[in-house]
């Protein structure tokens, strides 16, 4: 008796086990041919009352406009800020992200808090964004009036993992300051520090942020908080020191009732990557802002003062990607 036989089947199944395996080692041998699936990049920002947030919906928003011509699409995500983009850039979870450059430096190099992690060598810069001056909110009745009032007040240091934590750490560090040298330390992330300082829960807050800022209008226009310089000899020697901390101002009249320059220093906002993106995405990430840079700049106030070419060359210590590269390169930025 004549019993069916599944021979025909098995060897389908088996040249499908074989093609999968073959694309499999294209794949791995070609990883330009994985990128090219590529449809969907996310961006990592930071709280929903600061600049970054913003910054990746509009990054996404002229993304998207060419979407018909490069098929992928981009969100914008809210998290915990740099440290947590950076993580998870590193980590494969996420295709963009925006932080502060002192952390996109230690990042890339190992050091300061990444130093346990070591050199997160697939790491690419994309490219600069805003100032970041690190601005110092008081109340009116705490008594600060300079950077030495602060011991012995209650102060938000920011949550972990967050870029003003990171400058605060490194702050508190040059000024020999410990969490025993403030009166109480709170670790609030930066969309409840404005209620807490107004609730009287909290002295003074310190942020890293561009201006104008809702962050810091919240304050001033509810409890009438202030703007307090950051300066000093261990500010100036702070800044000689690093390669990615720079003095700044926020002029008068950036906020109401504010009559005078305040002096400070800080960081910049920077887009960056990782290998694992695409060329593609990166490309077009980089062709819709500079394509489209009057309309950029217009979208938000800290992004005002923005030029191509400190975009492309200040701020950046990881690599540039491929991608954003060969836009420079085309637009004539770069010549290498």
């Amino acid at each position: 008796m004549n019993r069916p036989t599944n021979r025909p089947s098995c060897r389908r199944a088996g040249w499908r086990h074989r093609l999968a395996g073959l694309l499999l080692a294209a794949a791995l041998l070609l990883p330009g041919l994985a990128q090219a699936e590529q449809r969907f990049i996310n961006i990592g920002t930071g709280g929903v009352t600061g600049v970054y947030y913003p910054a990746g919906q509009h990054l996404c928003r002229l993304f998207n406009t060419r979407r018909d011509e490069h098929g992928m699409r981009c969100t914008a995500e809210s998290t915990g800020g740099s440290v947590f983009n950076l993580n998870m850039i590193r980590s494969g979870d996420m295709d963009f992200g925006v932080a502060q450059s002192d952390l996109q430096y230690h990042a890339f190099h190992g050091t300061g808090r990444f130093e346990a992690f070591g050199a997160a060598d697939r790491l690419r810069a994309v490219f600069s964004l805003h100032a970041e001056p690190l601005t110092l909110v008081v109340r009116p009745d705490a008594g600060i009036e300079s950077l030495d009032d602060l011991p012995g007040t209650r102060v938000n240091i920011g949550n972990p993992g967050s870029g003003q934590r990171a400058l605060m750490d490194e702050l508190m560090e040059e000024l020999g300051w410990d969490h025993d040298s403030f009166r109480r330390i709170a670790e609030l992330p930066s969309r409840e520090q404005a209620q807490a300082l107004c609730d009287n829960r909290i002295d003074a807050f310190v942020f890293s942020v561009g201006h104008p800022s809702a962050a810091i209008q919240e304050p001033i226009a509810t409890c009438d908080a202030r703007l307090v310089p950051i300066e000093g000899p261990a500010i100036d020697a702070l800044v000689a020191a690093t390669p990615y901390y720079r003095t700044a101002l926020i002029p008068a009249g950036t906020y109401p009732g504010q009559d005078t320059d305040i002096r400070t220093y800080g960081v910049g906002a920077t887009v960056v990557t990782s290998t694992r993106t695409s060329d593609r995405a990166v490309y077009e990430l980089t062709y819709a802002v500079f394509e489209n840079f009057d309309t950029f700049r217009g979208l938000h106030p800290a992004f005002a003062p923005l030029q191509r070419e400190a975009m492309v060359s200040e701020g950046l210590s990881a690599p540039l990607h491929p991608g954003a590269r060969r836009y420079y390169r085309e637009a004539g930025l770069i010549n290498d």
